[in-house]
């Protein structure tokens, strides 16, 4: 009955049955075998909210680990976990979802000297979901806006490599693993796991997809004074509004990979606009991407 990995292997062998194993941490995945290697950092964040402009960070977790330039993670370091208090009461709705309460926080603040002497060593920064955690750590320090970001969410393939979705507990689950969700640090050790873990359809780890992808620049175009009665269709190819209170245009914009701008003015000007016309695109690099600077 002690022997629960042989009872696990056997279920599993049988067919039968998916097991699911408690995420260990580990300092080491692969060794390096003294190739020169990089630092990445993971982070994540959890929030009194969604929006970067009104609601606070509430707790800061960050992981470093080295990988080689081919997407294979070897050692895996110590990690940075602080609470901040925010300046008002956390809803009970974020509560509930992450376990973080008002006497958790109470009198916390995240060490920005400590987070920016880690930061600073980093070659690339992380997130699931950079998107979000970008924005609002850069309104914590400026040390957040001077690194290279890549996303695990968005920039690898997780669909069509085999995987039923994009969220990190689900993607998890595929592994064949499960972890206390929605703590910060818990959720980038996840993540580290998963980047090391070999992808179902091409083998290869998802850390060399995601870099791949952060290599390449991309461009942002804007559909400025496209016809109102044409959002449809360009909601549909996969436009999305920029209508926040920045220097980019009130405009539908769409993000392509590079070398594929051209084909995407042509859509343009064939689809919407019915004539030559000349709209603003701009070259989107990891170290803009993700960021309300781009």
């Amino acid at each position: 009955m002690n022997d629960l990995e042989g009872m696990a292997t056997a279920l599993q062998a049988s067919g039968q049955y998916r097991v699911q194993r408690r995420l260990q941490p580990r300092l080491r995945i692969n060794d390096s075998h003294g190739a020169q290697t990089r630092l990445g950092l993971f982070v994540d964040v959890e929030t009194t909210g969604l929006h970067p402009t009104k609601h606070e960070i509430i707790e800061l977790g960050m992981i470093p680990f080295s990988y080689l330039t081919d997407g294979l993670i070897c050692d895996i370091g110590p990690s940075f976990e602080q609470f901040q208090e925010p300046s008002s009461p956390i809803p009970p709705e974020i509560t509930r979802l992450t376990g973080i309460t008002d006497v958790m926080v109470a009198g916390q603040r995240i060490d920005i000297d400590a987070a920016r002497a880690l930061v600073d060593r980093a070659s690339l920064v992380i997130a699931h979901n950079a998107n979000f955690d970008r924005r609002f750590l850069e309104r914590l320090s400026d040390v957040f806006a001077l690194k290279p970001w890549a996303c695990s969410m968005s920039q690898v393939d997780w669909v069509n490599e085999g995987h039923e979705g994009v969220k990190l507990a689900c993607l998890a689950a595929g592994a064949g693993f499960f972890y206390d969700r929605h703590r910060a640090v818990h959720d980038c050790r996840a993540a580290i796991e998963l980047l090391a873990t070999p992808l179902p359809a091409s083998g290869v780890p998802a850390m060399q997809r995601l870099l791949e992808k952060a290599r390449r620049p991309s461009w942002r175009i804007w559909a400025v004074n496209s016809p109102f009665d044409l959002k449809d269709i360009l909601k549909t190819r996969g436009y999305r509004w920029n209508g926040d209170d920045n220097l980019d245009p009130r405009a539908w914009y769409i993000d392509v990979d590079d070398g594929l701008q051209d084909a995407e003015i042509t859509f343009l000007r064939k689809e919407i606009y019915l004539r030559d016309v000349e709209l603003p695109m701009r070259e989107i690099t990891a170290f803009n991407r993700f960021s309300d600077r781009s």
